[in-house]
């Protein structure tokens, strides 16, 4: 599999935001933490100057995640995705056919992922078994609670 990020420009433009808020002002206010930390004299049992550093490192490994994934971000528009198939970024409309329960899942790459909000991974058991499915196709997928079969009902955007 490729390594591309796949997400909208509305997703891209949100995340270069975030990127830039940190760097500006995400820096800024460490630095200051640090220096008032600084000024409180011995460094070695100084509490305060060494969470403001942990603070920092926890920044930069932000930072880092984020331009990574912005340098293997693929723009997609979701108005060009064809809805024949289940695809990165297709909403899919499913039934568990043991429960009957109905479920929606937007499929995203795995780093934009979120099961509260309905984003499942395509990496996920259930991503995986459902891309390149068709409405109507029945896919079966072992989950930690056991197996389940679930019915494509709708694909949309």
């Amino acid at each position: 599999m490729n390594d591309y990020i796949y997400m909208t420009r509305e997703r891209l433009l949100e995340l270069e935001k975030e990127l830039n808020d940190l760097k500006i002002r995400g820096r800024k206010e460490i630095a200051q933490k640090i220096a008032e930390a600084r000024a409180h004299g011995d460094l070695s049992e100084n509490a305060e100057y060494d969470a403001a550093k942990e603070e920092q490192g926890l920044l930069e490994l932000k930072i880092a995640k984020l331009e990574s994934m912005l340098a293997r971000a693929k723009i997609i528009d979701t108005n060009s995705i064809s809805t024949d198939e289940v695809r990165v970024l297709t909403k899919v409309k499913v039934k568990n056919l043991k429960t009957n329960k109905i479920q929606i899942y937007h499929l995203v790459s795995p780093e934009e992922a979120d099961f509260e909000n309905g984003k499942m991974s395509i990496n996920s058991p259930i991503g995986r078994q459902l891309l390149g499915r068709k409405v109507g196709d029945v896919v079966k997928v072992n989950v930690p609670a056991g197996l389940i079969e679930l019915e494509i009902l709708e694909i949309s955007r």
